[in-house]
């Protein structure tokens, strides 16, 4: 038993078999794809009942069959119709608080006049 000498000598490993037992190496890419599910698609998950898909790097609500599509327009409709009745109500709001300055600054001159016409009484 040698204290210093070279014990440790490793086993030379034996040859490999062949590459491979199965026959999927030999098939085209598009076939391997499909054979081991290499074809992942965009990603999509489900969020409180809501879809959502992965597509050009935002992730986007998935609509699933027409009646969503369908609400989806009806709700787009009603958003366009109640952004038409804001508007018009802001223009209505602005005729409003037009009139009422145009009101008040004729009472102030009124009011104006008034004093004067009192003063101008007192010294006669």
């Amino acid at each position: 038993m040698p204290f210093f000498g070279n014990t440790f000598s490793p086993k030379k490993t034996p040859p490999r078999k062949s590459a491979s037992l199965s026959n999927l190496h030999s098939l085209d890419r598009s076939t391997r794809e499909v054979e081991l599910g290499l074809e992942y698609g965009s990603p999509t998950m489900n969020l409180a009942g809501q879809s959502l898909k992965f597509e050009n790097g935002q992730w986007i609500a998935g609509v699933s069959g027409g009646v969503d599509r369908r609400e989806v327009q009806r709700l787009r409709r009603r958003n366009q119709q109640l952004e038409e009745e804001n508007n018009l109500l802001r223009l209505k709001v602005d005729i409003l608080l037009d009139m009422l300055s145009e009101s008040t600054a004729e009472s102030h001159l009124m009011e104006k006049e008034l004093d004067e016409l009192r003063i101008s009484r007192k010294r006669k």
